[in-house]
């Protein structure tokens, strides 16, 4: 890496996402805010996870759940993103997540990725990155 990167990285500035990521290999931001997209729907229609959705929001709230959601991702698989809500654990403490919820909530990811077909690779890495969240995410 040369000085002036190696600065910029200091400097916090965003910098391209190496070929390799995993970020580049799901299609970048669009793509993955396509796929955000598609699962929120699959979420909130689910008759089993929907509870999370019935108390009334705000179409900003909503907006902002969907942006906080698509930069997790994006910085987590490695993007120019930075994601600046909160960790996991806090996000979704008092929530009633179960095993059952998650398994919901991986069944209907996997059904996004195979929608957009991602490759089985690239669909491998989600996954196990989504499973490593589990303990953070399921209380009961």
């Amino acid at each position: 890496m040369t000085a002036k990167r190696k600065a910029e990285r200091k400097e916090g500035r965003n910098m391209p996402p190496a070929k390799d990521s995993l970020y580049s290999r799901l299609g970048g931001y669009d793509a993955i805010a396509a796929v955000v997209d598609d699962l929120l729907v699959r979420l909130r229609d689910d008759p089993k996870l929907r509870r999370f959705w019935t108390s009334p929001r705000s179409t900003d709230s909503n907006n902002r759940e969907r942006q906080l959601a698509v930069d997790f991702i994006a910085a987590a698989a490695g993007g120019p993103t930075f994601y600046l809500g909160r960790d996991m654990k806090t996000s979704h403490k008092g929530m009633g997540i179960d095993r059952e919820d998650y398994a919901a909530f991986t069944r209907h990811l996997g059904a996004t990725l195979a929608k957009f077909n991602v490759a089985e690779r690239e669909r491998g890495d989600v996954m196990v990155f989504i499973a490593s969240l589990e303990k953070d995410i399921v209380e009961k």
